[in-house]
């Protein structure tokens, strides 16, 4: 099994990066293998809307997202992780989905309308944090990442979503969260 984890947060070693930490650990103790991106660490833009990937199904845009695509591509599964940033997801995840457009593109120009519902290539899964309690907390980013799902041929999968963590060390006072997210690694990645 192919895993990729994609960082969303631009807080290094927050709770986010550690659940998704103990995600891979998981999926790697199933025999996956594991491959990290941090969005933190990339240089790119968000979808510029210029419609150069509506002929070809690629991104014409020149940055760090071209390391990114041939990884998605790679993937079986995809843990998507990011803290929730006014009831969504981070900027720097956003700018990645975005991009995602050339793998909508794609599936536009290779499938008919009946193929794309079929959604065979793989699994998506996601993994936030919120410091409130609100009752919508989680609904923008699980409709953002199942349309990034989509868009890259894959289903959603739901995933694991924790409210009121706030501090850096937060989940290290909730052992039980840990093991929440190594146990969703070890199920999505069991053969």
């Amino acid at each position: 099994m192919k895993v990729l984890g994609i960082y969303g947060s631009p807080r290094k070693g927050g709770n986010t990066d550690q659940l998704l930490d103990k995600v891979l650990e998981g999926a790697r103790s199933a025999g996956a293998e594991v491959k990290r991106v941090y969005t933190r660490e990339l240089n790119l833009c968000g979808c510029i809307e210029c419609g150069g990937c509506d002929k070809t199904g690629e991104c014409v845009v020149q940055d760090d997202m071209q390391k990114v695509y041939p990884l998605l591509d790679w993937a079986e599964v995809i843990f998507l992780a990011s803290p929730i940033f006014f009831y969504g997801v981070t900027a720097q995840a956003k700018a990645l989905i975005d991009r995602a457009q050339a793998h909508w593109s794609r599936q536009l120009l290779e499938k008919t309308p009946e193929e794309r519902k079929l959604r065979k290539r793989g699994r998506g899964y996601l993994i936030t944090v919120g410091a409130t309690r609100g009752k919508n907390l989680f609904e923008g980013a699980i409709l953002t990442a199942r349309y990034f799902f989509d868009a890259l041929d894959m289903s959603y999968d739901g995933g694991i979503f924790f409210r009121s963590l706030e501090k850096k060390s937060a989940v290290q006072e909730n052992p039980e969260t840990l093991q929440e997210a190594f146990t969703l690694g070890l199920k999505a990645a069991a053969p």
